[in-house]
């Protein structure tokens, strides 16, 4: 396990969570502790939860004693702590509370009730030290009561009771109460020069007094060495070691794999493999049902999108994601339909899943070498995607299917399609041709094609070369020389037609228009209401004269939006002579404008992920949008949608997607953009280093302007892109052994990347590669290669 130091203004996550590779964490019952450098009443060194909200807080903190002088802020430690590990559940620190006096922590969590921690305090003076050390323990209850001393089998501890739990906190070394305002377990130490004392803690919070107490005292008593020892094995063969000369960056990056290990669930009788959810925080992990089913949408199922973004987070690791591969094609009904997120607590996301499966299954193939893998999922994966294609996904009949729900994008915030931005359109995602579904399927189709070919079953993918083709015509359809990027288009007419507003008026009535439209339009009816009980409004909108063609739109088309009601017209119109309109109180407004399709947002970018662009479109939207400052090119990342009208500083639109960077990072690789891709990485983990210094946490999201981080904390969305920083490095460590190098290094300093043995110390015109064994290749070409021992 490398050794860091990471001091109070370094990059730092500090979470501790019961790791599902050395124990079986409770889906419905998971404690989960984050230790904070400063904080509190007394401030302290402090593990902090609430036990998933059955407490107000809970803290759990050290505190030393000498002459008179008591200790519990780290700001007045003669040496403030420094973390020296970091694992999921594994944390180590060192400080000095007074000159001299040396004192390792180490804090380690077992299973998803309980925690522990180790204190070594060490005398590295020529004097007799006397010195108290008190573990403390305060606790806010719901319910019960707070800490307070008590003996089980004549042995000091502390309990408390909230929530149906009851904390207990266990210390070893035959401690007395302590006497301080909070309470606390304390032993006096006597070191001589040079000596050493060391002490183990427990706080177990299981449903009774002597249940608590018994695990506890069990795991009190296991060896401590043999566990830190396990934890450093396991790590070594599931985290790669990146040395950049930048010690921010490292921390970032190591920080990044730790806390995606940590995000692991068991399988259960819903999903039969691993699962994962999107965030472990102190107040998550608890269900009041007890079976899952009322936990927050983070942890309500997996979505492929956060998948393949969890792949690129573990590269060393490909079976943890290789398993939720496998839990989709649990879920998938003999249509070949897989649900977008089924969950461990038998949640359904009740819409079909972003076709991204074979892309993700071919990625981890790349990273493991497994065959045998590829084999058991692909029967699966070519269902899937030809469900995609079934007139439930392709309403029009024309081969090209488009989404149902805008949760299937991956982007529910788009302002074409979301409904509770007030200044979004709302519009209705199926009428609507999506150059990024589009690009999912190309992507898809040649994914499943190369599968195929591995497996020696071109046979079975014909129909899907055929149908690449289509794909590809249609995504050529959608480009914009113009603009430099691709555009969405209207299902029937195939434009990209751009908004307007026809017309405006209060309460119910006829609109006169007499408009005629080439090409034809499709509307967008906006009912503004501040009455949460207005009725669903009817509309009737018809040509020229009274027996003309018309479409009736019923009350029950409109859906519910921030401020009021919007619907889309099924139809599109060439000639509109009225919209009439009834059941619209007279205070209220009504807008009738046409549907918007020049919008610019970052799922427009995926063709180039997909390499369904040719050169000089490739060229044309790297340089003319990509890298333009007036669209995506920000400071801190690409953002979703830079073309929104007046976006607030914590806006989505203006918010940058580390998993959309990812593949648009992969895409500039793809067309030999190595140099934009190592800026586009640099301006990522700028804004990561920056939250992680600042709120010691990973954000959801980061403000491409100014960096600030937004959203839920440490979400999995916003862990520092590992696997894109790899891939623009041009190193791979493959199973085997091997090593795959590609390019040159395009970074500022020389980059060593760690994994099993094997050393690749990346320069700037040559690599050098040690293995295990002690063998040396230096490679100075930058033509892609594997390098074996």
């Amino acid at each position: 396990m490398r050794e860091w130091s990471l001091g109070a203004g370094a990059p730092l996550n500090l979470t501790v969570v019961a790791d599902a590779r050395f124990c079986t964490p409770n889906y419905v019952n998971d404690h989960i502790w984050e230790l904070e450098l400063g904080s509190g009443e007394p401030t302290a060194l402090s593990l902090r939860t609430t036990y998933g909200l059955r407490a107000r807080s809970a803290r759990i903190f050290p505190s030393f004693t000498e002459s008179g002088r008591v200790l519990t802020d780290p700001e007045t430690f003669a040496v403030p702590p420094v973390v020296r590990h970091f694992s999921p559940s594994f944390l180590a620190l060192t400080f000095s509370p007074f000159s001299g006096l040396e004192v390792s922590y180490e804090i380690r969590q077992p299973e998803s009730d309980v925690i522990a921690g180790r204190v070594t305090v060490a005398n590295h003076t020529t004097a007799m030290r006397s010195v108290k050390f008190e573990m403390c323990a305060g606790l806010v209850p719901l319910d019960g009561h707070a800490f307070a001393y008590t003996q089980m089998q004549m042995v000091n501890v502390l309990v408390g009771q909230t929530g149906g739990l009851v904390p207990l906190l266990f210390m070893t070394g035959g401690p007395l109460p302590g006497s301080g305002a909070v309470p606390s377990l304390a032993i006096d130490l006597e070191l001589g020069p040079g000596a050493s004392r060391q002490l183990s803690w427990v706080q177990a919070a299981k449903g009774e007094h002597q249940q608590s107490f018994d695990t506890a005292r069990l795991v009190a008593a296991q060896s401590w060495d043999a566990e830190r020892a396990r934890i450093e094995m396991i790590d070594a063969g599931h985290m790669i070691d990146i040395y950049t000369t930048d010690p921010e960056w490292d921390a970032a990056l190591a920080l990044s794999q730790s806390a995606a290990l940590g995000l692991f669930f068991p399988p259960n009788e819903h999903l039969p493999h691993n699962s994962f959810v999107r965030t472990r925080g102190p107040d998550l992990g608890y269900s009041h049902k007890g079976d899952g089913s009322d936990h927050p949408a983070s942890w309500s199922g997996q979505t492929p999108w956060e998948a393949y973004y969890l792949s690129c987070l573990l590269p060393a690791a490909p079976y943890f994601t290789q398993e939720v591969v496998r839990n989709f094609l649990s879920v998938q009904a003999e249509d070949g339909t897989i649900d977008g997120k089924p969950g461990l607590g038998g949640q359904r996301g009740h819409y079909q899943a972003m076709p991204l499966l074979a892309s993700l299954a071919w990625h981890l193939f790349n990273d493991s070498g497994d065959g045998a893998f590829l084999a058991d999922v692909f029967p699966g994966l070519l269902s899937f995607f030809w469900a995609w294609f079934s007139p439930e996904n392709d309403r029009d009949r024309d081969g090209l299917p488009e989404w149902g729900h805008i949760l299937q994008t991956g982007y529910e915030e788009n302002p074409l399609f979301d409904t509770w931005d007030p200044g979004s359109q709302g519009a209705d995602i199926t009428c609507v041709n999506h150059p990024g579904l589009l690009a999912l399927l190309y992507r898809e189709a040649n994914a499943l094609v190369q599968i195929a070919g591995q497996l020696g079953r071109q046979d079975d993918v014909k129909l899907v070369e055929q149908q690449i083709m289509t794909l590809k015509s249609a995504l050529d359809a959608c480009w914009d020389a113009r603009t430099g990027i691709y555009h969405y288009r209207d299902r029937e007419t195939g434009e990209s037609t751009s908004g307007r507003v026809l017309a405006r008026q209060r309460g119910s009535g006829v609109i006169k228009l007499k408009r005629t439209f080439d090409p034809p339009v499709r509307l967008l009816i906006e009912v503004k209401t501040e009455r949460p009980a207005a009725k669903r409004p009817h509309v009737v909108i018809g040509e020229f004269v009274t027996k003309g063609k018309s479409e009736v739109i019923p009350g029950a088309q409109f859906q519910w939006r921030s401020g009021g009601m919007v619907t889309t017209s099924q139809k599109v119109h060439r000639k509109i002579g009225r919209v009439e309109i009834k059941g619209v109180d007279a205070k209220d407004q009504v807008v009738v404008r046409t549907l918007d399709l020049t919008g610019e947002d970052h799922t427009l970018l995926l063709p180039l992920w997909a390499k369904a662009s040719d050169g000089q479109q490739a060229g044309s939207m790297v340089g003319r949008t990509i890298l333009s400052a007036e669209r995506f090119d920000r400071p801190f990342g690409i953002p979703a949608c830079p073309t929104a009208k007046k976006p607030e500083p914590e806006s989505s639109h203006l918010g940058v997607y580390l998993a959309w960077n990812q593949l648009i990072g992969e895409g500039l690789l793809a067309y030999g953009y190595r140099m934009e891709a190592a800026r586009l990485v640099a301006h990522l983990m700028t804004g990561v280093i920056k939250n992680l210094k600042q709120y010691r946490a990973f954000s959801q999201r980061y403000n491409s302007e100014t960096g600030q981080g937004f959203g839920e904390r440490n979400n999995l969305s916003g862990l520092a892109p590992v696997g894109l920083f790899l891939r623009v490095l041009g190193v791979q460590v493959l199973p085997g052994g091997q090593v795959r190098l590609d390019g040159q290094n395009p970074f500022p300093w020389p980059v060593t990347v760690q994994y099993k043995g094997i050393k690749v110390m990346r320069g700037f015109d040559r690599t050098e590669v040690i293995f295990a064994n002690g063998k040396k290749v230096v490679v100075r070409d930058p033509t892609p290669c594997i390098v074996s021992m």
